[in-house]
């Protein structure tokens, strides 16, 4: 018999889906190492983050493939379970990454090494519950699967899933934290890709959920008969979500991660109600600066150039706005936009002046977030404003 006369299938479509994702991380990670000469932060650790996602497929197949895990089996038993890694480092990689990327004073500090607990329980536990047993015994536990039903391990194994849900969550709460300085820093914020770095987690998350869901199932195995059939639609569920999400990585990161607008990580100082920062003269004396020498009109005016312009520390100006003013920077900001808005609408200088015309005018760059805070402030349009006014 010739090799060409022997033929195995080794993958089935649902398998390809698998090697698919690996090779598409595998391959963008490489790219994006090789091409990050400036070695920025977020795209090295988007790099760590696309090379441990690339094990995860790997691992599903070695673990469930149809022929491939048997193949596996008999040729290379002793990979077995290495590329299982990934799932208690691609959670941590993913919030660095995001951390990193949103914060220009990022740096890894000796409690970073925290993130490594769920990778060393994991390790701990397979030293002492697999690997301490005899290489005739191992290969036994792996042609058998009782090892990969057994309670430990069906155990050890919800616990990474849950881990990496909880690493979504932290990331929300980091790109939540990150819009609030945004907030108390910049006066537009219509260029942050704020959604598509929550688009991004989102996805990760349904991946993280179903993933959990699926081992949580295995899990009430242990005690109750759950049919094959509900393993095979959450398994193939989370597949084809990775494989989607991995090509929307692929197409958006190049395009968002250069550009995006950084900020620093430093924690504000909270003072007491009653010090210099609710303080009518000096609020008074901001204000009057303010219509004097319109910084607003700036449409990319951010809480540092306008603290210069004023002689004010800029955290000392920040205070200022949120303890007298009760609000952020971006409202304090398109409030005076606002008024000098209101201005032009009434001034019959700028009648055949279109709103556009004007917003852009006041220092808005965009017409909805303009309409926004016009309809939060009069309660009616930038148009009902003007015909009104017009009529009196």
């Amino acid at each position: 018999m010739t090799p060409f006369e022997f033929q195995t299938v080794i993958f089935n479509s649902h398998d390809v889906i698998l090697l698919m994702t690996a090779m598409q991380c595998l391959f963008f990670g490489a790219l994006l190492y090789i091409t990050n000469t400036q070695r920025i932060k977020s795209t090295l650790f988007l790099t760590a983050f696309l090379l441990a996602h690339a094990l995860i497929p790997l691992n599903e197949l070695l673990m469930w493939g149809s022929e491939f895990k048997i193949l596996v089996r008999q040729v290379w038993p002793s990979i077995y379970f290495v590329p299982e890694l990934a799932y208690y480092i691609d959670g941590p990689l993913l919030f660095l990454c995001i951390k990193s990327l949103v914060f220009r004073d990022f740096s890894l500090k000796k409690i970073d090494m925290l993130h490594l607990l769920p990778l060393v329980a994991f390790i701990t536990f397979m030293m002492t519950m697999f690997y301490s047993y005899s290489y005739d015994q191992r290969i036994q536990m792996i042609l058998s699967e009782s090892f990969v039903y057994s309670a430990g391990y069906v155990n050890m194994e919800f616990f990474s899933k849950l881990t990496r849900v909880f690493y979504a969550i932290a990331c929300f709460v980091l790109i939540r934290k990150y819009k609030d300085r945004l907030l108390d820093t910049q006066s537009t914020i219509e260029k942050v890709h704020i959604n598509w770095l929550n688009g991004l987690v989102v996805g990760f998350m349904v991946v993280m959920l179903s993933e959990t869901i699926l081992v949580g199932a295995k899990v009430v195995s242990l005690f109750y008969p759950v049919g094959l059939g509900t393993f095979t639609s959450l398994g193939l569920t989370g597949n084809y979500v990775s494989f989607v999400l991995v090509n929307l990585l692929v197409f958006t990161a190049i395009r968002y991660f250069m550009i995006f607008q950084q900020i620093t990580n430093e924690e504000p100082i909270r003072k007491p109600l009653d010090d210099q920062f609710v303080n009518p003269d000096m609020a008074a004396e901001v204000d009057a600066a303010m219509l004097k020498y319109k910084a607003y009109l700036e449409p990319d005016i951010t809480l540092d150039k306008l603290a210069e312009s004023l002689s004010i520390i800029p955290r000392d100006l920040s205070m200022l706005i949120n303890r007298h003013f009760g609000i952020n920077f971006y409202e304090f900001i398109n409030k005076y936009r606002i008024e000098e808005a209101k201005r032009m609408l009434t001034d019959s200088k700028y009648q055949n002046t279109t709103i556009t015309d004007i917003y852009l005018a006041v220092g808005f760059n965009s017409k909805s977030v303009f309409y926004t805070f016009f309809k939060k402030f009069e309660s009616v349009t930038p148009s009902q404003f003007r015909q009104s006014s017009l009529a009196k």
